[in-house]
């Protein structure tokens, strides 16, 4: 009977101590995610000098960041993205390298949209950064930087618990000041810049708001 009660005690702290150690592991499970994604670009005509225009579509764009969830919904995100755009073709010749780095909120609502079907998802985010704009060739002594503020839309296609692919819309609104004397834009840019991408995201650490 005692051996029966110590038996019947050890199961139950046992249980307890298996359901302990679940809640922790699942609190304690980072929710990370990698992105990696590839597309084009679209710069404003307004973020170049007069006599400058570049092609209103270029190659390529290439982004790169790394996300976390705190919440189902609510997350962070820090990426990188470069951008190369040229000449069009009755502007003077210039290739440009514009690189950023931002700091984004990141929302999923998808939970709230019940007629999206099953493996579609949707993300904005939205957040601001530094852009670096790097002119090559006769005019690279023009490098300029500023703050900019970005903000976007992702469309998730899940092909895994773990794994997704995606398009992505974005714009980057930048806060460059007017060049003085006008010489320095000249094959460089101060300008807004619209992205569309194609990429995967992937769950680096754990799998809780895939």
């Amino acid at each position: 009977m005692i051996l029966n009660l110590i038996t019947q005690k050890q199961k139950l702290a046992l249980l307890v101590l298996l359901i302990s150690v679940s809640a922790f592991a699942q609190k304690s499970t980072n929710k990370w995610k990698a992105q990696v994604a590839l597309g084009v670009n679209s710069p404003s005509a307004s973020g170049f000098v007069e006599g400058f225009e570049s092609k209103s579509i270029n190659f390529p764009t290439v982004n790169a960041g790394i996300q976390h969830m705190f919440k189902r919904q609510f997350g962070a995100k820090l990426d990188f993205g470069f951008n190369r755009f040229s000449n069009e073709d009755n502007s003077p010749e210039f290739k440009i390298n514009y690189t950023r780095i931002n700091a984004q909120f990141v929302y999923d609502p998808t939970e709230d949209l019940g007629f999206l079907p099953q493996r579609i998802g949707l993300v904005a985010h939205a957040g601001p950064g530094y852009s670096f704009v790097k002119p090559l060739g006769d005019f690279s002594d023009n490098n300029v930087s500023f703050l900019n503020v970005m903000g976007g839309l992702e469309i998730h296609y899940g092909i895994s618990q773990r794994m997704s692919v995606y398009t992505d819309v974005s714009y980057i609104l930048g806060f460059g000041s007017d060049f003085d004397p006008i010489t320095e834009g000249f094959g460089s840019f101060n300008g807004n810049l619209m992205t569309i991408t194609f990429g995967i995201t992937f769950s680096i650490s754990g799998c809780r708001y895939c």
